[in-house]
């Protein structure tokens, strides 16, 4: 979840390993530095806090240099255990986590080898150190060292007078790339693209050497690999924010478009060879994390319903330890944003070795993920960098829907339209703004209830996550039936409840439940295309979406939830696209 940049080149570092590390800031930013490599010698800046304390270090001389964006895993977040680490000669930066770092770090200590970090990350610069000086070659000691590491880790090395970087990976990702102004190392290709500049994805178990003449990639044994390397255009750096005062807002904006160029790009990825999968398909797995796995829930919900097919939906994290049964002719379908997602990338892995099938649904091109899959349905939602994710999620929709529909074809079942969604979550924009005016009640509140049943219950457990993650107000997304069957005991007057009403043949029964809440002073909010629901005097306020089948509702109904959170958030004074203790890319189990 960390962020990685290194550079050897023509330019002064600095500047450059800054520049990344600020595209990089949405995998961490509880601490950052920086290391320079000039006449030999390493310099080391380190902050707590966001990138932009290292702006000091902008001036320092040297061509060469690694940086850093943590998320902290081991150790709090502090200047004493922000990387870059060094020890001896060695200076190192990582993402992953070394699970046998414990026991390593006993044998350095044994040895009288003292630390200045409670991470697991300085354990792999006193290994390092300790073989270099045995092989005076840096390949050849990392390559040691990374044989004794359990675990996953991206690294970027520096030696004390050498002129090169050295680099790994094992299940953390790793972007290599050159241009005619150096070499380049980074865990997102965001920052590093440039024109001019080609680049690779370092598979796991390799290793690559940067040096001003370029990089070269080799194997787990360190002989050289021949990697085809693409292109880097400007079409893959990260945005900016336009005229919208945070990321996450602008990308709630841009749902719409993402919703259209999913929907026209999954249509063209459905090819004969994925539609034979289909048609011999009996059993679909989901496995997901946070927001994709609540997109996976609206696919059961719609696939049960639309396509007939029996469907479940497992978090990642727990996939590998139950263990489930697979059936015969099952599907697995792994959801990622990033396609870096550590659980996911697991579960989908475990499902490939149980005999399954993949399908991978990401919105990053080369990603681990896609890359590991037997088939791939991208989404275009374009780069998100808020760590809540928003238009990912609508697409992530729009591509599960299109499977759906396929799904149904196959089987000679009728299915709905797809077409003009689009539009539709165009005007549910427009039409959301009156939930800024319900925000008081909200900064208030001891808890918050997410109510729905069927598809709504999927929209309404998103909208909690999306309160829970940038707002920090306890929340909870439920079923509205089963509300009475305990948890009506903690409503009260300072609990706000949100019910999402879009499907007609469930409205009456949800509605019993906004009726019991008001019997108990809780102030109502609701999320529906139903006019004379609106009007009910138990409501205390209403946005009003456009009609839409309701197996595809939350991808509209989701959009007024999202853009309460993050008005709540700006209540409370927090920062929407940089919550507290999250980070955009979960590439740790």
């Amino acid at each position: 979840m960390c962020g990685i940049v290194a550079y050897i080149g023509k330019k002064r570092a600095a500047p450059v390993l800054l520049d990344g590390l600020k595209k990089l800031e949405y995998r961490g930013y509880d601490c950052a530095g920086v290391a320079l490599l000039f006449d030999g010698k390493l310099e080391v800046f380190k902050r707590q806090g966001r990138v932009e304390a290292l702006e000091p270090a902008r001036t320092l001389a040297g061509n060469a240099g690694i940086g850093h964006t943590r998320w902290a895993t081991h150790g709090a977040p502090s200047e004493r255990n922000a990387h870059p680490h060094r020890y001896g000669r060695i200076c190192l930066v990582h993402n992953g986590i070394i699970e046998n770092a414990d026991a390593l770090r006993r044998e350095c200590l044994a040895r009288g080898e003292r630390f200045s970090s409670d991470t697991d990350s300085e354990v792999a610069a006193h290994l390092i150190d300790g073989l270099y000086q045995e092989e005076n070659d840096l390949l050849r000691a990392v390559r040691r060292a990374c044989g004794r590491l359990s675990g996953s880790y991206a690294f970027a090395v520096l030696c004390e007078g050498r002129e090169e970087v050295v680099c790994a990976r094992m299940r953390s990702p790793l972007i290599v790339a050159k241009g005619e102004d150096g070499a380049f190392a980074a865990s997102d290709i965001g920052a590093v693209a440039a024109p001019g500049r080609q680049g690779c994805v370092l598979e796991d178990g390799e290793f690559a050497r940067l040096t001003r003449e370029g990089a070269e990639v080799f194997d787990a044994h360190l002989h050289p690999v021949r990697r085809t390397f693409f292109s880097l255009g400007d079409e893959e750096a990260l945005p900016g924010k336009g005229e919208y005062p945070h990321f996450m807002r602008k990308e709630i904006a841009e749902a719409p478009s993402a919703i259209e160029k999913t929907l026209f790009e999954a249509e063209k990825h459905i090819n004969s060879q994925l539609c034979e999968v289909l048609c011999q398909t009996e059993y679909l797995d989901i496995v997901a994390c946070g927001t994709a796995y609540h997109s996976g829930l609206c696919f059961q919900y719609a696939a049960e319903r639309i396509a007939h097919i029996r469907t479940e939906v497992f978090s990642a994290s727990e996939y590998r330890d139950l263990q489930p049964v697979a059936m015969p002719h099952t599907l697995t379908i792994a959801v990622s944003q990033s396609g870096e997602t550590a659980d996911t990338l697991a579960a989908a892995q475990a499902a490939k070795a149980r005999g399954c099938r993949v399908l991978a649904v990401t919105n990053v091109a080369r990603s681990s993920l896609e890359r590991a899959a037997d088939f791939v349905l991208p989404t275009r939602a374009g780069r998100e960098v808020a760590v809540a994710a928003t238009k990912s999620f609508q697409a992530q929709l729009a591509a599960l829907y299109v499977l759906c529909t396929q799904l149904a074809k196959g089987r000679n079942l009728p299915a709905p339209s797809l077409a003009g969604l689009a539009v539709l979550a165009a005007e549910t924009l427009a039409r959301s703004a009156a939930v800024e005016a319900w925000v008081p009640l909200f900064c208030e509140a001891r808890s918050v209830f997410f109510l729905g049943r069927g598809a709504d219950r999927c929209a309404a457990l998103e909208g909690s996550l999306k309160l829970k993650e940038i707002s920090y107000l306890p929340s909870e997304g439920y079923a509205a039936g089963e509300l009475k069957h305990g948890t009506l005991a903690l409503v009260d007057g300072r609990t706000p409840v949100v019910a999402v009403v879009c499907d007609e043949a469930l409205a009456d029964r949800t509605m019993n439940a906004v009726h019991e809440v008001y019997a108990r002073g809780a102030p109502v909010f609701l999320v529906t295309p139903f006019e004379a629901l609106a009007r009910a005097r138990e409501v205390t306020a209403c946005a009003l979406i456009p009609r839409c089948d309701p197996a595809f509702s939350p991808m509209l109904s989701v959009i007024p939830l999202q853009l309460l959170a993050y008005h709540v958030a700006l209540a409370c004074g927090n920062d929407p696209d940089k919550p507290r203790n999250l980070a955009k890319s979960v590439t740790v189990e």
